[in-house]
């Protein structure tokens, strides 16, 4: 309900309308991943404008599957938790394959990206298609705050999402037309997350339960980046995908 109302209140105002997708800013980040690099190969994937973002492609050694990995609002596919899952859900067996989502400038506030969700929807869908076109029959989606929320975005407005799975990690926001999720889903989020994130846990929890599969885990002490807790989350993330990818 509270995306819905901050999408209607843009379009009613114009306001983050004018905020420009900051490519200047998105390169640099891309500069300053590849440079530390040390796990994985970069590969770059070509939207309809010509826009090139990269995604960081990490080989399981047997694959039982793999996950697209979403960052959250501002960041980088190798910044911090997100460096973390894309490695240890491969030594998991989970290949992994974290892009880069549109980023606007610094001072951008959540409701500027409501006029990414497009970009962003097209973003994930050509990661699933290289990652299909790479032979992997099972894909999942494993995001993280507003990534999460552009996840949600993605599953109910494309066509047909080419995921088998969706996790979604300290989402905010709340979900939005949950009926239209036919996949399973994990929703984790900590104790010690942030407010927006813990508000509408039992309706999540109450939507969520009516898809077979499907389940929602807190953990116990956990903050919204889930420092300190980074082997507990890939554990309740790969068991996860683990019963869902078969």
């Amino acid at each position: 309900m509270l995306l819905r109302t901050l999408w209607a209140a843009v379009l009613a105002c114009g306001c983050g309308l004018a905020v420009a997708q900051d490519y200047e800013r998105e390169t640099r980040w891309e500069k300053e991943t590849l440079a530390t690099l040390m796990v994985g190969e970069a590969v770059q994937i070509e939207q309809k404008n010509g826009h090139r973002f990269v995604g960081l492609y990490t080989l399981a050694k047997q694959p039982r599957g793999a996950a697209i990995i979403a960052h959250g609002r501002g960041w980088g596919p190798d910044f911090e938790l997100y460096g973390v899952l894309r490695t240890t859900l491969a030594e998991a067996g989970y290949s992994t394959l974290s892009i880069q989502l549109p980023v606007l400038p610094g001072t951008a506030k959540i409701g500027d990206y409501l006029p990414m969700f497009p970009d962003s929807t097209e973003r994930f869908t050509l990661a699933a298609e290289w990652l299909h076109a790479k032979g992997y029959k099972k894909v999942a989606i494993v995001s993280h705050s507003l990534g999460a929320t552009m996840a949600n975005q993605y599953l109910i407005t494309a066509p047909n999402p080419a995921v088998d799975a969706w996790v979604f990690i300290s989402i905010i926001n709340g979900l939005q037309e949950m009926y239209r999720i036919k996949i399973p889903v994990l929703d984790v989020f900590g104790t010690l997350d942030w407010q927006v994130v813990r508000y509408g846990a039992d309706e999540r929890r109450a939507q969520i339960l009516k898809i077979t599969g499907s389940e929602q885990v807190v953990i116990q002490g956990a903050e919204h980046f889930f420092d300190q807790q980074h082997d507990e989350l890939t554990r309740v993330i790969a068991a996860f995908l683990g019963r869902v990818l078969k």
